[in-house]
Parts: C-alpha cells; structure tokens; sequence
C-alpha cells in the first residue's frame, strides 16, 4: 500500500493506533480502543511538547509522563519504542508475556521510560502530585537552573471516580503545582457501559473548586495543533495545577467497535484490525513501522541532547550548595545523623513514636532532602521536621500537612519518591493504614523509597477502642513483599529503624507505640539492622522469649522471673522479620536455635508468629475501649501470661519426652 501521500505527522499518528490494536491482538490480551484514540495526544506530548533525553532516561531535569490510565499500557511501550528509550520491535510483539520489557501495565524499575507503576486506577494521578510537589520543592531550595519541569499526567473517568483522585486533587490545588497538567481522556465509555450509567460528575467544576486551571477543548481529540495549543496555555498558568478535558472517542476509526465498551477491551480481531488499517490507509500487516516514521520519533527523541548538555554546564556553573544537591541526588545519606540523635537514659520511658521523633530532628538536620509530614496528626505521629511548613507560598518548606488524606498522601509520598531528590516520609495512626494500602502495594512493587510512619500500634491505644485499635494490622503489612516493616522497642531500635529505612532502595514501614516503654538494656542499632537479635542471654537457655516493641521489656521482665524459678530464658528481639529472614540460616540458628523451645508475645493477631515460635501470645479478637494498660492486661499481654504460658510450654515438653 502507498502511504507516501499521508502527512508524516498524520502517518506517525496511524501507526501509533494500528500498534495499539496490533500488540494486544498478538497477546491475546489487552486494551486496544484507548491507546487508538489516544494516539494523537501521545504524539503531541512526546514530538511537540515534553523535555527528555530518551538515550538518558534518568536525567533529573527531564518532565515527567505519567499513563494513570494504565490499561493502556501499549500505547506507552509504543512511543518508548518510536522515541528511542531502548524497547525493540520484538518487545511490543512480546507484550503481556513472561518477562518481557512491556507488562500488561506500566512498572517503574522494570522498563526505562516508566516513571510510575500505574493500572490500579486513580494510583497515577495520586503519584503524580507527588512528582509534582518534589520538582516544586527541589525548584525553589536550589532554583530553576536545576530544577524546572513538568509533569503531564493522562487520566480517565476511571481514575477521576476513584476517592484517591480527589484527596490528591485537593492537595495539588491548595498546594499550587503550576507544572502539573493532567489531560482527562473524557471518552464517556467503561467497561460496562456508558460512563453515564454511575458517573455524572461534572469535572469542569470539580476541579475548579479544587483550585485548578480547567479547560475543556472538547472534539479535538485528532487535531494536533489545538491539543498542542490546550497545553501550552496550560503550561502558562504558574500558580495552578491545570486539567485539560479531551473529548475522544474509544476505538477510533473503528466503523463497528468506537464508543463501545467492547472498545475497553479485546475487541479488534484480524478482521477488523484489517478494516482499520485500510481506514488508517496502512498495510495490512502486523507490526509496521516504516522507517521514516522511526526516524521521525528518534529525532525527537534526542532532541533533549542539547538541552541535557546546557543543563550539566548550568550544574558546573551552580554557586549554591552544591554539596546539597550532590547529596540529594545520590541518596547516600551515611550514618552521621545519628551522633546528633537526643540520647536518653536507661530505664526512662518514652512511646516509641517520641523516640522515632527524636530521630526525625536528627535528620532534618542531617540530610537536606528529608521531608514530609503527617496526615492532620504532626504531634501525635513524632512527625515534626520543624521550621516552615512547605506550601504555595513556600514550597522550599521541609513540613508537609497533608491533612486528612491518608491515601492521598501514602500515594503522592510514592510519586515523590520516584522523583528522587527527597528521602520523604509521612504518618498516621496505624488503623488508617487500611486506607492507604494500595499505594503501599505499589511502593514495594516499584521499589519506591519512602517511610510510611504509623503510630499507636496496638489495643495499648486505650480508651479510643476498637475502631481505633489495630490487631490484625501488623500482620497483613508484613505480608506485602519488598515492605520492609520494623517495631523499635525504645530509641536505640528507633534509630536502627530510621537506619535500616535509609539503608534500603524500597519502603520501611515504621510501628510505632503511643504508651510509654522504658529505655532497655541490650538493644542495638545494628541489632535492628540484623532483623533479630539477642538482648538478654543466659547460659544453656530453657526457652526463648521473642519481642516486638512494647512486648520486649516484658520478655525481659518475665526472663527474671522465670530466672527466680530456676528457668533459664533468652531474650530475642525481633524487630523486623524482612531483615532477619534476609540473614544465612547459621546466623539464625545462633539466635532462634531450632533445639530450644521459643515464646513470642506481640499485642496483635498470631497469625504468623508459627516460623519462629512454637507457642504465641497475641490478640486474635478486637479490643475493647478502657485505659491502655487495662485492655492490654485483659487481653494477656503481660508478665504474668509469658510466665505462666512458657512453664505450660515446658511442662508439655518434658512430658512429651
């Protein structure tokens, strides 16, 4: 077929849409109708609009795409390829396969070019005030010549109708992100319909009240040059994040399947894939991509050389703390803050999240890059860097509110993360953790390095009651793979904690207590690092007692007693299971050996505790609403209990025998 009469835009353009249809019929798997009428869009943001090196995907000054419409990943991994990014052919042909370079959706740290793991809806929008708030950040402390992009963002009516879109979009606006541009694909179809079956929103509106610029271009979804214009007047509103309301049509130029739901998915089989392509004015054949249109992507591709090369000169030239920016970049933030951490005395007592506090001033003054906050609970969650908060007038500011937005924030702590530049962290109460979970899902799917800090840990929460106190939480945090998730029992572990959280290219989840528990003897920082280690030995042990947190002292107490009546007992803190799995079975074996008996005692459910302990004291009910101590006493988390339960445990040993 000749295609040398079709405008090399316009043919680019088609070729884009036939990928999108051709990749998904190949896998047998997919979302073919988005990436089709999105075409244009992708094209106008990568040729026209966006700054980047596609030969140096890390460079930090580059904007920053986001697909948080996620099912339609092809149309990503479409102009990764076209643009030069380093995915072949063949990886588009090997799309949604076992190990291939182009996933069903986009994952950070798996694809060069993905900024964000996005599919789970309204998780890309989320992130991407995120990277927002960090460039805003990062631009004011060291200035434009170092810091100066955007961040473009295609959203759906999916991720809109998800509740994180709005806390996010609430905090963008109050926060003034001028160089976030969101365009919302507004194609009026889901899955099961017309959106207009559960959705009559009026975005316009919405996002007005938020604070943001809005515009709405309407049917102009193939219009090059008018999408190319929205944006840029987008992009001149500098106090304002902007959303730009497209009106597209799924699956076009599909004659049978555009604005269908069947669209939303599978629909284009080779006949009508063949139908399209003649439409488009294509061959017939899967895969096409002529070599003028390669070149055409590759230009622009590596159009952003030069602009990488004066930003390097510009980084030379800087005359302000370089050596901030330096350490910014590198995250090597070393183990100096730790001199500067407020010692405390043996035997005094403090909630874990005052000592995890005290280790949040040592680092504010330590690392230049740390920052965040806490989701309306700054005092209460040990979360307080102090000085300015961070806000539209100041974004140079290192205190972020978050205010009550627990999945808002656990999200945009994500996409500053995968900025880089901010060791950023942020706090709540451990029971809100259940509306944060998914953006922590994605944090330890894409390696995002953040702390989520969650305070008052157990039914030692008191008088707030159950709604309050978490029992099964713990335990469901630890089943996420790639969460590291430590329970310091006084401040040497909070250091370790906060160490270990530095130490790590991923998340740390730090359980902290809102009682007091005394400052003890034996715990260590590199005890911590370790994940499980020996605070109190005794020669030719009977048991071994194992703690989390505000559990340890009570092994500890509960070892002398046992000691007075002629048992022997170690003390075991366990802190982090990640880390202490992480270690070669003979280090275990020295601390947990497998021919002495083990006792675990952790005020939240059992489940779990079986692959290290034969008998587990826990909480495998909800709580109850009473002072602290009292629910705790109730509920068996005492001396008394871990005496009482280890000498049963013996005694059945001994008759088993």
């Amino acid at each position: 077929m000749d295609t040398s009469q079709i405008d090399r835009e316009e043919l680019g353009v088609n070729v884009i849409r036939a990928l999108g249809m051709d990749g998904p019929r190949k896998a047998n798997s997919g979302h073919q109708g988005t990436a089709m009428a999105l075409a244009p869009l992708a094209h106008v943001l990568f040729t026209r609009i966006m700054r980047y090196d596609a030969s140096n995907p890390e460079w930090p000054d580059r904007d920053r795409f986001v697909l948080s419409a996620g099912h339609a990943s092809i149309l990503l991994y479409s102009m990764l390829y076209l643009t030069g990014y380093g995915l072949e052919l063949d990886d588009l042909k090997e799309f949604r396969q076992w190990n291939s370079a182009t996933p069903g959706h986009p994952e950070a740290e798996h694809t060069d070019g993905v900024e964000v793991t996005t599919g789970p809806l309204g998780q890309g929008i989320a992130n991407s005030v995120g990277l927002a708030m960090a460039e805003s950040h990062l631009r004011a402390k060291f200035g434009p010549e170092l810091c100066d992009h955007y961040t473009y963002v295609i959203a759906g009516d999916g991720d809109l109708s998800e509740g994180v879109s709005h806390e996010a979009a609430s905090l963008a606006g109050h926060l003034g992100l001028g160089r976030l541009v969101v365009i919302y694909d507004d194609n009026h179809i889901s899955i099961d319909g017309p959106t207009e079956l559960s959705l009559s929103d009026d975005a316009e509106a919405r996002f007005a009240s938020y604070g943001w610029h809005v515009e709405n271009i309407g049917e102009v979804a193939n219009d090059l040059d008018a999408i190319e214009a929205a944006i840029n007047r987008a992009k001149d509103v500098s106090d304002k994040p902007s959303l730009v309301i497209l009106r597209t049509h799924i699956g076009y130029p599909s004659e049978k399947f555009m604005d269908t739901s069947k669209a939303h998915g599978l629909a284009f089989d080779d006949e009508e894939i063949a139908a399209v392509k003649e439409t488009l004015g294509l061959p017939n054949e899967p895969f096409w991509v002529p070599d003028e249109v390669v070149d055409m992507y590759r230009e622009a591709g590596a159009r952003g050389k030069s602009e990488v090369e004066a930003w390097n000169k510009r980084v030379d030239s800087f005359e302000g703390d370089k050596e901030a920016w330096k350490l910014a970049l590198s995250g090597d933030y070393g183990s100096d803050w730790q001199n500067k951490v407020e010692v405390v005395a043996p035997g005094t007592k403090n909630a874990t999240r005052q000592t995890s506090q005290k280790c949040v001033t040592a680092l504010a003054a330590a690392i230049p890059g740390f920052i965040g906050g806490s989701a309306d609970l700054t005092g209460s969650n040990g979360a307080s860097i102090g000085g300015d908060p961070l806000s539209k007038e100041n974004p140079a500011g290192r205190q972020i509110h978050f205010g009550i937005r627990e999945h808002g924030m656990g999200s945009a702590l994500v996409g500053m993360a995968k900025h880089g530049g901010v060791l950023p962290f942020g706090g709540t109460f451990l029971v809100f953790a259940d509306y944060m979970r998914p953006p922590v899902r994605i944090a330890a799917m894409s390696e995002a390095k953040c702390v989520f800090v969650w305070t008052h840990d157990s039914v030692g929460v008191g008088e707030d009651g159950p709604t309050h106190q978490p029992v099964e939480h713990v335990m469901s945090l630890r089943a996420i793979p790639g969460l590291q998730l430590i329970r310091p029992a006084d401040l040497s572990e909070s250091i370790g904690a906060w160490q270990a959280a530095i130490d790590t290219d991923g998340p740390t989840a730090l359980i902290l207590s809102r009682q007091g528990v005394p400052e003890l003897e034996g715990t260590s920082v590199e005890g911590v690092l370790n994940g499980g280690y020996i605070v109190q030995d005794a020669s030719d042990p009977d048991i071994v007692l194992i703690g989390t947190g505000t559990e340890l002292h009570l092994c500890i107490e509960a070892a002398e007693t046992l000691k007075a009546d002629g048992i022997s007992a170690r003390v075991v803190s366990m802190p982090c299971w990640e880390r202490f799995d992480a270690l070669e079975f003979a280090d275990q074996e020295l601390v947990l050996p497998s021919n002495v008996p083990a006792l675990s005692i952790e005020a939240g459910v059992t489940l779990g505790w079986e692959r290290y302990a034969d008998v587990a004291i826990g909480i495998d009910r909800f709580g109850m609403s009473a002072p602290g101590g009292m629910v705790m006493e109730n509920l068996g988390i005492n001396t008394d209990n871990i005496v009482d339960t280890t000498k049963q445990l013996l005694d059945v040993i001994k008759e088993a025998s």
